[in-house]
């Protein structure tokens, strides 16, 4: 018989890990959390149940897991679509249009759901890694202003209000793209207006001051 490499091994291993998490994140999609077990999960990924408890203690690792995994996939994505784009205004509406179709497919339950099924402190590695898409935001936002584009405000409370108006947008509505789209062009320039910024005839972002 043939002698597996560490390599091969540690290949396997990840593959089942990563099946178990894109079974777990299908199961939160057509059933939501509430009654999810660990043995549903190795069933719809198709491996033995004592598979997954080699990966994890029990659902609340298992969601805190595939949580962080989902908002690291989103914050690399979007850090390199950003650095793309040069204008502040722009950049904005870069990080709206990304933030509401993440938020429209994402399978994980809203943020009062998840701090209600997780431990304080599961809620709050969390919790880190959402604040760095506030961090992102305000760095936008900054640039905005220091560049003319945004007139001067509280960043800090104009991210906040931003974020509200993303959760509420994606909530509401159809997913079926041409609806999907049509609500995110109408979010894109009502969260650049509101944060003061100004067009020309052609829609080019103008300097305010």
């Amino acid at each position: 018989m043939p002698r597996i490499s560490a390599a091969t091994n540690a290949a396997q291993r990840a593959d089942t890990q990563r099946r178990i998490l894109t079974a777990f994140g299908e199961l939160l999609f057509t059933h939501g959390l509430p009654g999810l077990t660990m043995t549903d999960v190795a069933r719809h990924a198709g491996v033995g149940r004592t598979a997954v408890y080699n990966y994890y203690a029990d659902i609340e690792e298992l969601l805190i897991s595939y949580a962080l995994d989902e908002t690291e996939r989103f914050l690399a994505e979007l850090r390199d679509a950003l650095a793309a784009v040069d204008n502040p205004v722009e950049r904005l509406a870069l990080y709206v249009r990304t933030q509401v179709e993440d938020l429209s497919r994402r399978h994980l339950p809203p943020g009062p759901a998840m701090a209600a099924v997780l431990s304080p402190s599961s809620f709050a590695k969390l919790a880190d890694h959402v604040g760095e898409l506030s961090v992102m935001l305000q760095g936008i936002l900054r640039d905005g202003m220091a560049q003319g584009y945004l007139p001067e405000a509280d960043i800090g409370q104009l991210a906040q209000l931003i974020h509200g108006t993303l959760s509420s947008s994606a909530a509401r509505g159809s997913n079926e793209p041409a609806e999907l789209e049509a609500r995110i062009a109408r979010t894109v320039r009502f969260i650049q207006l509101g944060a003061g910024a100004r067009f020309d005839a052609g829609s080019a972002p103008l300097r305010v001051r």
